[in-house]
């Protein structure tokens, strides 16, 4: 074969193959797979504690990154709870409701749930019971854990918080309106997020809890709490990604 017919054939065979990768045959390198090992964070506890309540990511995109999680919406409204691919906000009248992907979230915490510590048999008298019984069993307290533990409780205490009009007030201020429920013997789940110290500012530090019941039409963020042979799973996710700032192009509130 002639020196000009094969560098002919070289030339439209890489013609051919770049328009295929214009057209979406293919492309230069895959994209990474997902990690299941990381926590999707939008904003820090620090910003909400000072009255950070706008709205920056919606909820269509943060599920898009968990399965499982806690958080709250725009402007305070709410408690929320991420389950099993699945997202609730418990409103301060204590009903459960399934927001739309448009709806905002000023602060979450969301990863793909995959355990890799599993704690039977739990039985402890309050909230600073389990963190202790949790904490023994813990392989290490320098990372994030996120927590998913069921049961029938014998006795939850949550909270919710009614939505905040501007200019917001700080944390402390609006909690003194929260809206207190307890509950006896009620079957359903905690979601948690453990922060280590490490981490301080990002999340409340040690063990955040929400509460959502089997039934979903009850729930909180957790008060307090008593267990009775619970069965808790756990997840170390040693990496985190924090959402700072609103989407491009996304006022604060979702508006365009």
């Amino acid at each position: 074969m002639k020196l000009p017919r094969i560098f002919a054939l070289v030339i439209i065979a890489i013609l051919i193959f770049f328009a295929g990768f214009i057209a979406g045959w293919t492309t230069l390198a895959p994209p990474p797979a997902g990690d299941t090992d990381l926590l999707y964070q939008v904003s820090t506890y620090t910003n909400l504690a000072g009255g950070g309540y706008d709205g920056m990511v919606p909820v269509g995109e943060l599920m898009h990154h968990g399965d499982l999680g806690l958080g709250t919406f725009d402007g305070l409204d709410g408690e929320m709870v991420v389950l099993g691919g699945e997202c609730f906000q418990v409103k301060a009248d204590g009903t459960v409701h399934r927001p739309g992907p448009s709806a905002m979230v000023p602060f979450a915490a969301v990863t793909p749930f995959e355990p890799d510590l599993v704690i039977a048999n739990i039985t402890a008298g309050n909230l600073t019971e389990l963190g202790a019984i949790l904490d023994a069993r813990l392989p290490t307290r320098s990372v994030f854990w996120a927590v998913r533990m069921e049961g029938t409780f014998p006795y939850v205490k949550a909270r919710s918080v009614p939505a905040q009009k501007k200019p917001y007030p700080p944390l402390a201020d609006a909690l003194k309106n929260q809206s207190v429920f307890e509950f006896r013997n009620e079957t359903g789940t905690v979601v948690g997020i453990f922060t280590p110290s490490t981490a301080n500012g990002i999340d409340p530090l040690g063990y955040h809890f929400h509460f959502i019941s089997a039934d979903r039409t009850r729930g909180g963020h957790v008060l307090d709490i008593a267990t009775e042979g619970a069965r808790a799973e756990l997840d170390t996710t040693p990496r985190i990604t924090v959402i700072f700032s609103p989407e491009p192009g996304k006022a604060p509130n979702g508006e365009h």
